[in-house]
């Protein structure tokens, strides 16, 4: 076995394989390891829709050798450390591996552990996330017969920001579609103070909120999960509030326990559980203060280490985790790399903090996010070739670009290197 790439990657995600895929297309004579444990790749953005039941789950999903590029050697193990000025990783079982240049790109792991219960709670029951188990969540929708419909995210960092809420509106509907609304409270509860950070998207969500007649509620920060008992607590966290004022709104049966915490029984809770970057990196010389990969948000290289770079949902960049932001962020690293190897200098171009977030407001609807790192909503040009001109409003079409338009790209240009 080899123990020295010319360019290592850590990670066969969407940015592994990509990135991978993309330099290889421009020159063949690269010699490229990958370390991958996994024996399946998956398309995750499509979870949503499993959850909902309007997706088959065994779609997406392909075997890791079926997306490798070819030319790629696969190291089929876990990186467990760095030697950074040794210029070094590493691994489980392979021992040690150099490189001349290194891209991390692990994604990042769920931590349930964060949320007192979770980790007893999660997967079993009413308790459901897309995150680790979108069949799960189908089920308990299903199984859903009336009550609370408790929707919620953690106060961390998770990926693709909008995920909790999306699955929260496709309930909404269905309840609706299967005349169980008169029976039922939606409740989102967000430790944010509001329901999307860019305003036009913000204000159609609002009208979407109470379109369905959901009970929205900002800076709440879930604390505790009883699953046994299905009660949520939260803590108040709005921070220029001393005393916690909760809605009068006897219909979800909320309880103000003291401390600015709050109960809210659940018939059905979803969601997101704390994530975090994996361990050997949050614990590794590559970490900022906040446990995530140090790199410079406009180029993705390291802020100490000239030759490591780092893409997707690992990197300490203050923008949303999403699969869209590797699209931008992958063809830039790369030219970098060509440039470094050939003239010993990285790419001019710089990355603005591109993420994009398909927002599902219900069946058949949606409703797609493109911002930057000044939460400017920055639409495709290319959406008006679909008939689409203002993407920050509900359409059909945005739907069937998220249910067949988007998995099609991601399987058959992006994975392929390509720059869509």
């Amino acid at each position: 076995m080899k123990t020295h790439y010319q360019i290592l990657i850590i990670g066969g995600g969407t940015a592994g394989i990509m990135l991978s895929a993309n330099l290889l297309k421009k020159d063949r004579s690269l010699d490229i390891g990958l370390i991958e444990p996994a024996d399946t790749h998956y398309y995750q953005p499509a979870w949503t829709l499993v959850g909902a039941g309007t997706y088959d789950y065994k779609k997406t999903g392909k075997p890791m050798a079926e997306v490798m590029p070819s030319g790629v050697d696969w190291i089929k193990d876990y990186a467990s450390g760095f030697n950074a000025s040794g210029n070094e990783v590493h691994t489980k079982e392979s021992g040690s591996i150099t490189y001349d240049y290194l891209v991390v790109n692990p994604g990042l792991v769920m931590e349930p552990s964060m949320i007192e219960g979770l980790q007893e709670s999660l997967g079993k029951g009413v308790v459901c996330s897309n995150y680790t188990d979108p069949e799960h969540t189908f089920e308990a929708l299903k199984n859903f017969k009336g009550g609370n419909a408790l929707f919620t995210q953690p106060t961390t960092p998770i990926k693709c920001g909008g995920a909790p809420q999306k699955i929260a509106y496709l309930t909404a509907d269905y309840l609706r579609k299967n005349g169980l609304e008169s029976k039922s409270n939606v409740i989102f509860a967000t430790p944010g103070s509001v329901i999307f950070g860019v305003k036009e998207i913000a204000n159609t969500l609002m009208k979407v909120i109470n379109n369905y007649g959901m009970h929205f509620r900002p800076f709440y920060a879930p604390v505790k999960i009883d699953g046994e008992n299905r009660v949520a607590t939260f803590s108040y966290v709005e921070p220029d509030e001393n005393n916690c004022v909760i809605n009068e709104d006897d219909s979800i049966g909320e309880i103000l326990t003291g401390n600015s915490k709050i109960q809210i029984p659940f018939d059905m809770l979803h969601l997101a559980p704390p994530q975090a970057a994996p361990k050997f990196v949050r614990e590794s010389e590559l970490a900022n203060d906040a446990g995530w990969l140090d790199v410079d948000h406009h180029t993705l290289q390291h802020n100490k280490h000239a030759n490591i770079f780092g893409l997707g949902d690992v990197a300490g960049l203050p923008t949303a985790k999403t699969g869209a932001a590797i699209r931008k962020q992958v063809p830039m690293v790369a030219e970098s790399i060509r440039l470094m190897i050939e003239h010993d200098k990285i790419s001019s171009k710089s990355y603005n903090g591109y993420s994009s977030c398909p927002l599902v407001t219900g069946f058949g609807k949606m409703v797609l996010a493109e911002f930057d790192y000044d939460k400017n909503f920055i639409p495709d040009p290319k959406l008006k070739r679909m008939l689409v001109f203002d993407s920050s409003k509900e359409h059909w079409r945005l739907w069937m670009l998220k249910k067949y338009g988007l998995p099609y790209l991601y399987w058959n240009k992006m994975l392929k290197g390509e720059e869509v």
